[in-house]
């Protein structure tokens, strides 16, 4: 990948995680827990933000952020398909966000260190928002995991639906950066905490970075672009 397909695949994570979680808001299971998912997908799209801003500069063909976000068909998007699966029950978009938030963060410390000061600047300032993502995630995975049993088989059912889609995070997106086994040496000790079996490796779905996504793909692209392309050059 080239500079601007990079820093476009992170972009890409982030606005669609963002849109996702953003979708609990006023639907989570309890007051508190609407807030945090809220702040959450604020994080989420900040990074967004920045790191699509940072990609139009770097394509250098006149698109800024809003273009990139709000412009573009679904499959010209390069995120994984992780993060644009539908949220499920609240157990499967706690199991999501607990894989998600660790490679995210893991990610983010080895680019503060990276040779891209632009990408060193907006991975210092994720880092600290990711931290809290994971922590965030890791408190409802033990909640859950080691809960009532249907929490436990809720947990367990939607750890077993976002596991294969892990795989895809790991494809070469940032030269250098190998983040399978840190991600392992974090999750596996946390679903272990919360009486969970870890999935078996097997099917492993694949093309988000090419452009190819789930149908479920399309439809968060519509409802995210809409307001946008029925106003084209609106301004509030």
């Amino acid at each position: 990948m080239n500079l601007f397909d990079q820093v476009l695949a992170l972009g890409d994570d982030a606005l669609v995680a963002a849109q996702r979680m953003s979708e609990w808001c006023a639907r989570a299971p309890q007051l508190e827990e609407d807030v945090a998912l809220s702040n959450i997908a604020l994080d989420l799209l900040g990074q967004a933000r920045e790191l699509l801003s940072y990609a139009g500069s770097v394509e250098g063909a006149g698109r800024d952020e809003d273009a990139l976000a709000y412009l573009r068909d679904s499959n010209e998007f390069r995120n994984a398909q992780l993060v644009e699966l539908p949220n499920g029950d609240f157990a499967t978009t706690v199991a999501k966000m607990l894989c998600f938030a660790v490679y995210q963060n893991l990610l983010y410390q080895a680019l503060v260190d990276g040779p891209d000061a632009v990408l060193a600047r907006i991975a210092a300032k994720a880092v600290k928002e990711t931290k809290y993502h994971v922590d965030h995630a890791v408190l409802w995975t033990l909640r859950l995991g080691d809960g009532t049993v249907e929490s436990h088989q809720r947990m367990q059912a939607g750890l077993d639906d976002v596991w294969p889609f892990t795989h895809e995070l790991f494809e070469p997106v940032v030269p250098g950066v190998s983040l399978r086994a840190p991600w392992l040496a974090v999750v596996e000790p946390v679903l272990r905490s919360a009486t969970l079996r870890r999935p078996l490796d097997g099917w492993a779905p694949t093309g988000g970075r090419q452009g190819i996504h789930t149908e479920a793909f399309s439809y968060l692209v519509m409802e995210l672009q809409v307001v946008h392309r029925a106003y084209p050059g609106g301004r509030w």
